[in-house]
């Protein structure tokens, strides 16, 4: 195995192949840089330019794209509060704070360490896990994902901060909106209202934007000034990679939630920062998450690009994507003569392990790159709102637009953003909102295929109690946490006084 990835590194490191890799980490920049877009979406731009190219050189340029995709969608979230990609959801909770506060470089610095360690991670499990891939993979059935689903959603209380109950309302209307549409167990429509177009519901970019970006919008146009609250820029680069470093287990541990996430088929990128987040937010000490906290960023960005080399092991092995992506990326596979299975194992091993050398190269340039574009970019920051949002309504429009070429996008895009900025009034949590529509299909999905093919044993499955257990420690231990701190927060006043 040591030898057949030296050979592959070989293979990686000739001049055309490091081009079209540098090609694809390119595009990859520009693609996360537009609100809006994603790694389908660019992976959809290339797909037709790889058909009849050696395997080696079209990997190179689809892998470079994927894996740096969700490193540049970093500059929108954190300078603008908008998600760049849905990967980028939870880094806005606090980098836009920071942004605010004049931190944008620093928050920036240890997002991109994070994404290249995360990264470098990811590929390192996706050449570990090859020969142990197929019992991990097999194990999971349709109990076990709606189990995980259920982990997901069990984040909506915790990521409400003091007000759990406001966090779960805000999860059941994200799965109200996610259930728009055709139901996945029985031959019938729900709220669509005899429309045509909410017959296939509601796209995940129309909503990630409108739920976030637009009452930034609304918000930037009537408070006037710029971002950056203080009119400066302080916390360079450097700062931030020494923060990241500082906080190296929480990086390591986010970096291995995200690439156990990626292992799952279906469970998507659109959770693995929330999950890590959340994580984060519950273990780590003295935290003020969602004001401005370092560690928010850090937490997210070392999961979401761990995620691509898990989500890399049953996209190749078993023909299962992980995620939009990655079934693309099966697609470009065909193209070039390929096929997922165990034939990659064998026979194209080569290429398998040309893919972990070309993840982990393309993470650590593209990380580079990025850390280099940080201080002219970080600038925005420092632009008065009323110039901007006319540039990003543009974008943002376009954005919602592409996901289904309908009218109904545009629509919806307003009328969910308006419910956002009424949430942002209200002081209701959004997150919850997203985490509960991403899941909402998946979970019922899961449910009613295991329903029809278990009855109810699949309740005694030791991967469906672990997970159930994981789950209870999560809800209660975060109840007693916030119960605790309170108390200690109640008695600390009373000594003060």
């Amino acid at each position: 195995m040591i030898e057949a990835a030296l050979d592959a590194l070989l293979i990686v490191l000739h001049p055309s192949r490091i081009g079209f890799m540098f090609l694809g980490i390119f595009i990859g920049i520009i693609v996360g840089l537009l609100p809006g877009l994603s790694g389908t979406v660019g992976m959809s731009l290339l797909l037709p330019f790889v058909f009849g190219l050696d395997p080696f050189v079209g990997m190179a340029l689809l892998i470079g794209m994927v894996a740096v995709v969700h490193t540049g969608d970093t500059f929108p979230s954190i300078l603008l509060g908008i998600p760049g990609t849905s990967g980028s959801q939870a880094t806005i909770m606090d980098g836009f704070p920071l942004a605010k506060q004049g931190q944008a470089s620093r928050a920036m610095g240890a997002s991109f360490f994070c994404s290249m360690v995360g990264g470098v991670a990811g590929g390192i499990a996706l050449y570990l896990m090859i020969p142990f891939a197929r019992p991990l993979i097999s194990a999971f059935s349709s109990p076990e994902l709606f189990m995980l689903t259920m982990l997901g959603l069990s984040m909506a209380g915790l990521l409400a901060g003091k007000s759990p109950i406001k966090g779960v309302i805000s999860g059941l209307l994200g799965l109200l909106i996610g259930s728009i549409g055709s139901a996945p167990a029985v031959a019938e429509y729900r709220y669509t209202f005899g429309s045509l177009y909410l017959s296939s519901g509601v796209s995940l970019p129309v909503v990630a934007l409108s739920i976030f970006a637009f009452p930034i919008m609304i918000t930037m146009l009537t408070n006037k000034g710029t971002i950056s609250s203080n009119g400066e820029l302080k916390g360079g680069i450097l700062q931030g990679v020494k923060d990241s470093i500082k906080n190296k287990f929480l990086v390591l541990r986010s970096a291995l939630i995200g690439t156990l996430v990626g292992f799952v088929p279906g469970l998507g990128g659109s959770v693995v920062d929330w999950l890590a987040y959340g994580a984060a937010q519950k273990t780590v000490k003295n935290n003020y998450f969602g004001k401005g906290d370092i560690r928010g960023v850090i937490a997210p960005e070392s999961a979401n690009n761990a995620k691509e080399g898990g989500s890399l092991v049953p996209t190749l092995l078993f023909g299962i994507p992980g995620s939009g992506t990655t079934a693309i990326l099966l697609g470009g596979l065909t193209l070039m003569g390929l096929e997922a299975g165990p034939r990659m194992l064998t026979t194209d091993l080569p290429v398998t392990l040309s893919i972990v050398w070309t993840l982990v190269f393309a993470n650590i340039f593209g990380a580079l790159l990025c850390m280099v574009l940080i201080r002219p970019i970080s600038k925005f920051s420092m632009i008065p709102g009323e110039k901007i949002v006319p540039f990003l309504l543009v974008l943002l429009i376009l954005g919602a637009f592409q996901s289904n070429f309908s009218w109904g996008d545009l629509i919806v895009f307003v009328v969910i953003g308006l419910l956002g900025y009424a949430m942002t009034i209200l002081d209701w949590p959004r997150p919850p909102l997203l985490i509960g529509f991403v899941l909402a299909l998946s979970a019922e999905r899961y449910y009613w295929i295991s329903i029809e093919r278990y009855g109810w044993s699949w309740l005694s499955s030791p991967i469906v109690i672990i997970l159930a257990i994981v789950i209870l420690l999560l809800l209660t231990g975060g109840t007693l946490i916030k119960r605790f701190t309170k108390s200690v927060e109640t008695d600390g006043g009373g000594i003060s006084q």
